[in-house]
């Protein structure tokens, strides 16, 4: 009896572990891409409990055993690379240098929530430089307008669908402009953010669809609206400052991640360092990071973090960042092959890099 309990829990953290190396976009297999830290929970678990229980006289007691290590092992290896067992993959700024910086806060408000006394006391404390809100409708855009004297440029799109925007910013913003990539109510926002008289920064904040079964059926929509801005920039990464930053509704480990990583060429601060898990802020065993900021080599991080929850269902996230363009900081690299892959995915949709704005050259 004990074995057989053991062998089908062995069996459905297999299904678990593998079942998204298919690449089929549906959400029930894509969302197997979220919970990789849980499962390596769920692996351990479950190895300790065949190392108690099992008397391992048997090739089979010793096979299960071997696959779920096999199981952890594999787990491990997608988000490993988010702790301190691996190295940065963005300097840590030097703070005694005279360079421009930058601080970007994103918050996802969940529309029904109405604390919005505690993101604005966030605000104040935090004093962002550009604040993104996501899910934000006309009843927040009435709440947040208090902000609008220390944060004279905006953009905004108030919307009663869980996917409204608005840009908060300090710093002019130039060339802004609001559009919908791949769905008709589901905006993205792309403007210069003139950080001082020598330095502007090409800015691009996302919130797509996520892959769900009270949303889109399929993860095709937020995997073409990522790819298609990663296609955008790649050609200017180099030579242009880019950041790009929002709740992309993936996480950082993603297979899709990745593939927008190896195609922007932008950098993330979180690799070497820690997970930020931003979502969701109410249930701590259910946890990983949603709300992302990317940028290019231009920049070292001064700081990253979760900020305290106020109601909604994701955390804020603040990053602060030193313009430092000097500094050698290798990103992930695609191939012909990653190429492919991108282009094969965006065609899927009427859409392609060309439709996204590019502020520094309108």
């Amino acid at each position: 009896m004990t074995e057989g309990i053991l062998l089908a829990a062995t069996g459905l953290l297999l299904v678990l572990t593998f079942l998204p190396l298919w690449k089929n976009p549906a959400w029930w297999v894509r969302g197997l891409d979220f919970p990789r830290l849980q499962l390596c929970v769920l692996a351990f678990a479950l190895l300790l409990a065949q190392a108690l229980l099992l008397p391992y006289s048997e090739p089979l007691q010793i096979m299960i055993s071997v696959l779920v290590v096999g199981c952890l092992a594999y787990q491990a290896w997608w988000i490993i690379p988010y702790t301190r067992l691996w190295r940065p993959e963005v300097k840590t700024a030097d703070t005694s240098r005279d360079r421009p910086r930058i601080r970007v806060m994103a918050a996802n408000v969940l529309t029904p929530n109405r604390q919005a006394d505690k993101l604005k006391a966030l605000v104040r404390k935090h004093r962002p430089d550009v604040l993104v809100t996501l899910e934000t409708d006309h009843w927040w855009e009435a709440q947040l307008e208090e902000l609008a004297e220390e944060y004279p440029h905006s953009m905004r799109c108030p919307l009663d669908n869980l996917y409204g925007m608005h840009v908060w910013s300090r710093l002019p913003l130039e060339n802004a402009e609001t559009c919908f990539l791949v769905e008709d109510d589901v905006p993205s926002m792309h403007a210069k953010v003139r950080l001082n008289e020598q330095v502007a920064i090409r800015m691009h904040f996302l919130h797509p669809a996520p892959p769900s079964p009270t949303e889109n059926d399929e993860s095709t929509e937020r995997d073409i609206e990522l790819l298609v801005v990663a296609k955008s920039v790649q050609d200017d990464e180099r030579d242009t400052p880019i950041i790009v930053t929002g709740d992309l509704n993936d996480v950082a480990w993603s297979a899709n991640t990745r593939l927008f990583r190896k195609i922007s060429g932008l950098l993330d601060p979180r690799i070497g360092r820690y997970m930020v898990n931003s979502f969701h802020a109410q249930h701590w065993f259910l946890r990983w990071p949603l709300d992302h900021l990317f940028h290019s080599h231009h920049f070292q991080l001064i700081r990253i973090q979760r900020l305290p929850q106020f109601g909604s269902d994701h955390f804020p996230v603040l990053v602060e960042l030193q313009y430092d363009p000097a500094s050698e900081q290798q990103s992930l690299r695609g191939d012909a092959a990653d190429e492919l892959e991108a282009d094969e995915k965006i065609s899927e949709k009427d859409v392609s890099e060309s439709d996204v704005p590019e502020p520094e050259k309108r």
